[in-house]
């Protein structure tokens, strides 16, 4: 298969999975380039690609490298990613309810954005793109120990800002 003909295979396959990561890394919804340079990267470097890892995390471990390379050049901006909204789950929301869950949506993730960049970055992956630990441990080029450690002192963090703002936000209800 041509080198070509792999990375487009990728990109219909995981090009929706490169672009939330991005989106949620940045906290912006334009980032079509950037998904774009992604693959162009993997284009690049797909001789040197051995088959080790998973093309998907291969792929979103350049994702994360292009995206540290993006926000060193800008500053970190406000992140609220909409699309996150497809995660609240209720059987019986209500307007009302919809509205308290998004609101709290909101304060999470604006206390995630003042976490610092590793307890971001393990949240992304594993508590809403569902990454495994695996395969985060491989995206961040860290043991799977370290992920879950590091996961655990995060959504601690997490629950004890939330909990300093006066919010007790079960994270459970509003991410998942």
């Amino acid at each position: 298969m041509e080198p070509d003909d792999r990375i487009e295979q990728w990109f219909l396959r995981y090009g929706n999975d490169v672009y939330q990561y991005l989106a949620y890394f940045t906290g912006r919804r334009d980032v079509e380039d950037l998904v774009q340079e992604v693959f162009t990267k993997a284009l690049k470097a797909l001789s040197g690609y051995e088959g080790r890892a998973q093309p998907r995390t291969w792929l979103l471990t350049i994702a994360r490298h292009t995206a540290i390379d993006h926000l060193r050049k800008q500053k970190m901006i406000d992140w609220f990613p909409e699309s996150i909204l497809r995660f609240l789950r209720s059987r019986e929301r209500t307007p009302e309810k919809a509205l308290v869950l998004k609101e709290q949506l909101q304060e999470v993730y604006q206390t995630m954005n003042q976490l610092k960049r590793t307890y971001r970055e393990v949240l992304i992956l594993r508590l809403i793109e569902g990454v495994s630990t695996e395969e985060t441990a491989e995206i961040l080029g860290w043991s799977e120990a370290k992920v879950s450690t590091t996961l655990h002192r995060a959504v601690k963090e997490l629950q004890k800002r939330m909990r300093n703002r006066g919010k007790e936000v079960q994270l459970h209800d509003v991410i998942f």
